[in-house]
């Protein structure tokens, strides 16, 4: 090759440079230029729930030899892509509950001590019956009204339920014949002032909310107060009772009628005074006879579901005053289904009867059954449970942009040291010579 040859091809190895150069700038696109990664935003704190205290258990006074332990309380799990309300939305009312423990004095100490037992849980509602031997305790004169007076009054959220009978000598076998006459003297009136005396006792007592469960059990053979020697007269003689005690001025009473689950000697329906003088239809439910079913209880004539049914149908609230094992034993399904159905259903309130062969606290033949109840309601109360605030979900940063080549450009390998002194890659267009033209 001569000099002259050298000398044009120098030339054209410079012209194709100086091009090269000049149309940098046009060749550059987006991604092609080297740049600093863009950080995500920083994640929000996860919010943490106040500390639950340790409650000691605490032993029943039957020295219960296999106490159940607190159950492990279980974290909410975050939520991701949380949809949040506005405005946060009340809380649904828990059914308000309880436990029968004793008549008097010693019932009302051992509310507290079965709350302990149960973690702390909100024992809303106080039971006990008045003797029904004679007329003066049916008016009242039992001292141990003061104390439950004492323990409704401490809190506006409670609620005491006591049991009333509709004659005396309630729980002596009377015969049908003379229960009859009975019923048909209390329709006529003759027994009215017991019950005015005791909604003025009650009055005086400042617990004239008191839900009283008159009657209880109609539907049955056990009281004198029972229905089915002539359910005409019972009913008008509830009536009366009724009326008179809501005459008394001051008092705000509800009546609960509460008969007992299934048919037993009389379908209680054919019991049922009317909804004028009924607030409350309360049922007892005790687990029992030997042999049925959970099941079997809900559907059988005049069960459960018959008493939900029925309520509904009056526009009447629900209610438990007495229920818990028996005939079956110590039996955890009947126990779990049991509050699940109250859970359901929603009852203004429920109170077990927590003795032998009943109970779970105060009875230590049932252990599987107490750990069941204990469980299920271990620190249950009206406070609503913390929800802990959704922790956002970490946004993910943008992944790095896939390089485009621009039309017509074919990117030049420069080498890493040379395209990081120039901002990044440079590439040659097929088309220079025809722009440079």
């Amino acid at each position: 090759m001569d000099s002259q040859q050298r000398r044009a091809r120098t030339r054209r190895l410079a012209f194709i440079a100086a091009s090269v150069v000049a149309s940098a700038a046009l060749a550059t696109g987006p991604g092609f230029a080297a740049g600093v990664g863009r950080a995500g935003d920083p994640p929000a704190p996860t919010p943490t729930l106040p500390p639950v205290p340790a409650v000691p258990a605490v032993p029943s006074p039957a020295a219960q030899s296999s106490a159940t332990p607190a159950p492990a309380v279980t974290p909410a799990p975050t939520t991701t892509d949380p949809v949040l309300d506005p405005e946060p939305k009340p809380a649904e009312q828990l059914p308000a509950f309880g436990a029968y423990l004793d008549y008097g004095p010693r019932g009302v100490t051992r509310m507290a001590e079965l709350s302990r037992w149960l973690g702390g849980a909100d024992l809303r509602v106080g039971h006990t019956y008045l003797p029904g031997d004679r007329w003066s305790n049916i008016e009242g004169a039992p001292n141990f009204l003061d104390a439950w007076a004492d323990w409704r009054n401490a809190r506006d959220d409670r609620l005491f339920v006591l049991n009333v009978p509709m004659l005396e000598r309630n729980e002596d076998r009377v015969p049908d014949y003379e229960v009859r006459r009975l019923l048909q003297q209390g329709a006529r009136g003759d027994f009215d002032h017991h019950f005015r005396r005791l909604a003025k006792r009650l009055v005086e007592l400042k617990v004239p909310d008191t839900v009283i469960v008159l009657g209880w059990e109609m539907n049955g053979i056990t009281y004198t107060h029972r229905c089915g020697p002539d359910p005409e007269a019972w009913k008008k003689y509830w009536n009366r009772i009724v009326t008179t005690m809501r005459s008394v001025p001051g008092q705000k009473f509800r009546f609960d009628f509460t008969p007992s689950r299934g048919r037993d000697a009389v379908g209680w329906t054919k019991c049922y005074p009317g909804d004028d003088t009924v607030d409350i239809i309360g049922m007892d439910s005790y687990d029992q006879p030997e042999g049925l079913s959970f099941d079997q209880q809900v559907k059988e004539p005049f069960g459960l579901q018959e008493h939900v049914e029925f309520a509904k149908s009056h526009g009447k609230a629900i209610s438990y005053p007495e229920w818990g094992l028996f005939r079956n034993g110590d039996n955890p399904e009947y126990m779990r289904r049991m509050l699940a159905w109250m859970d359901e259903h929603k009852p203004l309130y429920n109170t077990l009867t927590d003795y032998c062969p009943h109970g779970v606290w105060q009875c230590d033949d049932n252990p599987k059954a107490s750990e069941v109840y204990r469980s299920v309601l271990f620190g249950r109360n009206e406070e609503p449970t913390p929800t802990p605030t959704p922790t956002p979900t970490e946004p993910t940063p943008d992944p790095t942009p896939t390089p485009t080549e621009p039309a017509n450009c074919t990117p030049l390998d420069l080498g890493e040291w040379v395209e990081y002194w120039i901002g990044g890659k440079l590439c040659m267009r097929f088309d220079w010579w025809s722009r440079s033209r």
